[in-house]
């Protein structure tokens, strides 16, 4: 697989705590190639080891969020798609469980994730946007799973994950016929959080939503991520006796009355960063 720079599918910005990815290639719908994953992984692991990162704000450019995988990457003859032997399955599975990895990578940052999309969320792209923390979207949203319309069952994540986010029916229905489903309906059913008017007000939402998060105890914000993330996929007794061995680990004293002293004068807290990884 031919190496890219990050430059040739996002930016990538800072202002203070809060990151800001957003895809730019809009002239191709910000479609995804194979190099697209290992740059994104690349940048979103990079942000958590600096420790400094308290939010990011995943956003796009142009008509569509995301129109997914490449339909150039199913037709180019890549030898990693080759299923025909033992060996080139065993290569295969490798190769797609890397392309997992690089989404997951938004559920293993100490930092909330929140993706703003407008127009399309289409296949690989709301493989991305379930991997978030908080999803907002404009009022020309879709959502899809876009995978099914060409024959193959959607395998980046979206399957496990929006079953938990959305009502199981709602899930499977999108799952078997590729039927879109519009920002309205999104909202009722839970997948996004909000729905704004345009693209501007969509990220100025989010990027407010982020500097809310950040400017919250770090250390709180992780532990938090961390209990949400075990409950959803654990039985509530598991995740309380998690949360005992959470809790002990992150419960600071000092912490808190930093934050408590700045809300009762109505400022903003300074907090330490996290230790970089």
């Amino acid at each position: 697989m031919v190496a890219a720079d990050a430059d040739s599918f996002f930016e990538l910005m800072r202002d203070a705590a809060v990151a800001h990815l957003r895809l730019n290639r809009p002239e191709r719908l910000n479609t995804m190639t194979p190099a697209f994953f290992g740059a994104f992984e690349r940048a979103v692991t990079a942000l958590d080891a600096s420790g400094d990162t308290r939010a990011l704000v995943i956003s796009s450019t142009g008509r569509h969020f995301s129109a997914g995988m490449s339909l150039d990457v199913f037709a180019s003859g890549d030898t990693t798609l080759d299923v025909g032997r033992a060996r080139d399955r065993l290569q295969f599975q490798r190769t797609l469980a890397e392309l997992m990895a690089s989404f997951s990578a938004l559920e293993a940052v100490r930092f909330p994730v929140i993706c703003a999309i407008q127009g399309g969320c289409i296949g690989g792209g709301l493989d991305l946007a379930t991997a978030c923390d908080i999803r907002l979207c404009s009022r020309d949203a879709f959502f899809t799973v876009q995978e099914i319309a060409i024959g193959m069952a959607a395998d980046l994540g979206v399957l496990q994950r929006l079953p938990k986010i959305v009502p199981d029916g709602v899930a499977r229905q999108m799952a078997y016929t590729g039927e879109r489903l519009g920002a309205e309906r999104a909202l009722a059913v839970g997948l996004v959080n909000e729905v704004l008017d345009d693209a501007g007000a969509l990220l100025d939402r989010a990027l407010a939503l982020a500097r809310d998060i950040a400017a919250k105890s770090p250390l709180a914000i992780a532990g938090s991520k961390a209990a949400l993330l075990y409950a959803r996929d654990h039985p509530a007794d598991a995740a309380l006796r998690q949360m005992t061995l959470l809790q002990s680990a992150i419960f600071d004293p000092a912490e808190m009355a930093t934050a408590i002293a700045a809300w009762q004068r109505k400022l903003t807290a300074e907090f330490d960063p996290l230790p970089p990884r």
